[in-house]
């Protein structure tokens, strides 16, 4: 049994793959992440009201990966953390340099304003990322009880599992994401805890 530290295997040929300068693996690694971390981006960028912003993020995130194929370390997290925490971070200092300007212009362009849309962004952005983060089964349990509103019998009925086992769905899911905002604080980026 691996040690509960020890990286994913995939997130260790990875690197080793990248560092080599595989340009499939570059392609492999956009195809699987490209969707998180244009996501996260939007999230936080979306208040800029920019549309191509995200997608300038992704291609920052993805170029550095190629440029810096060793700056991540698999002994700290998961690679999909450290693109979740990378993207997070360059997008904020996009929404800081570019925010001021959309803000000023409809005249709530102080500082302060700023930087509270800032970490509202990337409040979201986290709990975005947590959401996705948590398995499939947990996530689909809490999309069903509090995003569609459906009552126990109702979502236990549409995954096809008993009642007591989607309130335990539920009741672990909501554990994983207090644990899991917990760790990084509000505000945090994504990924091991506020760590970029």
């Amino acid at each position: 049994m691996a040690k509960k530290d020890a990286p994913p295997r995939w997130d260790r040929e990875m690197r080793r793959r990248l560092a080599r300068g595989e340009a499939a693996a570059l392609g492999e690694l956009y195809d699987r992440f490209a969707p998180l971390v244009h996501g996260l981006a939007h999230r936080v960028l979306g208040v800029l009201g920019d549309e191509q912003a995200a997608d300038t993020i992704t291609r920052e995130v993805f170029l550095h990966v190629w440029q810096h194929p060793g700056a991540y370390e698999p002994a700290e997290g998961p690679l999909r953390s450290w693109l979740a925490a990378l993207a997070h971070r360059l997008a904020v200092e996009r929404l800081r340099t570019t925010g001021a300007a959309p803000a000023a212009a409809d005249g709530t362009g102080s500082p302060e304003n700023l930087e509270h849309r800032v970490r509202r962004a990337s409040v979201a952005a986290r709990a975005d990322h947590i959401v996705h983060s948590l398995p499939a089964p947990l996530r689909a349990a809490l999309d069903l009880a509090y995003f569609q509103r459906r009552d126990y019998h109702r979502a236990a009925a549409d995954l096809g599992v008993s009642a007591d086992e989607t309130r335990r769905r539920l009741r672990l899911g909501l554990h994983l994401l207090a644990a899991a905002h917990d760790a990084g604080g509000p505000g945090a980026p994504p990924g091991r805890g506020g760590a970029a």
